[in-house]
């Protein structure tokens, strides 16, 4: 990026919030401190009223710039994000991205428009149906109360007993895994972090009470938090097929995945996690396609969960004989 697009981009950062920080343009632009405050005497002295605050940050004063157009890429990436809200989100928030994205395109020069006429229909993104769609706008009712640090009062149905339980929470954030949005949130009820799967909350008021925000976890300590859980872990050495290893990108994380090498015909996966015999029985859905290097320990698990497997299918007749 030459320096004159810098600048812009710079200007353009200090309008999307109300203080910004020098080491966040520093690590946006993956420039020095030094060429911060430089770029930044250089907007000063081009007449852009940029205010500053000792210790915490630069913010613009009654300036704003005129609507900035979209490169060919840049409008690209909206069809992108147009897909995966259209798969991942709620009703709520696939209106709300279609009524700005329509926004959008209203400022884009008419090639721009049609490249995304054009390209939209190539795109899709899968989505399985092994979820209830969410109603009722939960995820944007979620992300207000999150935004506003409001306590919710929520209806939850757990997902063994599917017994309903009535409870206050204050939201920590919503984090997408397993192929469902989870939030994340301090119940009051038992005095802890709990998380929410947001397909199984039945019910969903925002009380409008607030909350002390700085008392709470911030979803990425909350995160960090849950990697080091107090449990021993266990370190896991396995190779799979270059076929196998196809599938279990997404999965694999759920088990700790840690790195991985490419031995030619077969890969090689180091995991990290304290389950080890839910790890055992998952990779014993890839039969042959995997062979456990190591521990000991596991390759005894998965010698146990075979004869098991096995007595469990034995024809009757054998059964009786022996």
């Amino acid at each position: 990026m030459n320096r004159l697009d810098r600048l812009t981009a710079i200007l353009i950062h200090l309008q999307t919030k109300r203080v910004v920080r020098a080491q966040e343009l520093a690590d946006r632009f993956t420039i020095s401190l030094r060429t911060v405050y430089r770029d930044i005497r250089s907007l000063e002295e081009a007449g852009v009223p940029v205010g500053a605050e000792a210790g915490v940050g630069y913010f613009l004063t009654d300036y704003h710039l005129p609507p900035v157009m979209f490169t060919n890429a840049e409008a690209s990436a909206l069809v992108f994000g147009g897909k995966l809200v259209e798969k991942w989100g709620d009703e709520s928030v696939q209106t709300a991205f279609e009524s700005a994205l329509f926004k959008i395109k209203s400022v884009l020069k008419r090639p721009d428009q049609e490249h995304l006429d054009d390209l939209a229909p190539h795109v899709a993104v899968h989505k399985p149906n092994l979820r209830e769609p969410y109603v009722g706008g939960l995820l944007n009712t979620l992300q207000h109360a999150i935004a506003q640090h409001h306590v919710l009062a929520i209806c939850y149905q757990a997902g063994y007993t599917d017994t309903e339980t009535r409870r206050e929470v204050e939201p920590v954030g919503l984090y997408h895994y397993g192929m469902v949005w989870h939030l994340i949130a301090y119940c009051r009820t038992r005095q802890d972090y709990r998380d929410f799967r947001v397909d199984r909350i039945r019910e969903l008021v925002d009380t409008g009470r607030p909350f002390a925000r700085q008392e709470r976890l911030s979803l990425r300590e909350y995160l960090d938090q849950m990697r080091r859980p107090d449990m021993p872990v266990v370190n896991v050495s396995v190779s799979f097929t270059k076929k196998a290893a196809r599938f279990v990108q997404e999965h694999r994380y759920m088990w700790g995945f840690q790195r991985e090498e490419d031995l030619g015909d077969r890969v090689r996966m180091h995991l990290c996690t304290p389950y080890l015999e839910g790890l055992g029985r998952w990779l014993l859905s890839y039969g042959d396609s995997v062979t456990i290097e190591a521990p000991d320990q596991l390759r005894t698990l998965m010698q146990a969960l075979t004869e098991e497997l096995f007595a469990h299918y034995m024809p009757v007749e054998e059964t009786l004989l022996t």
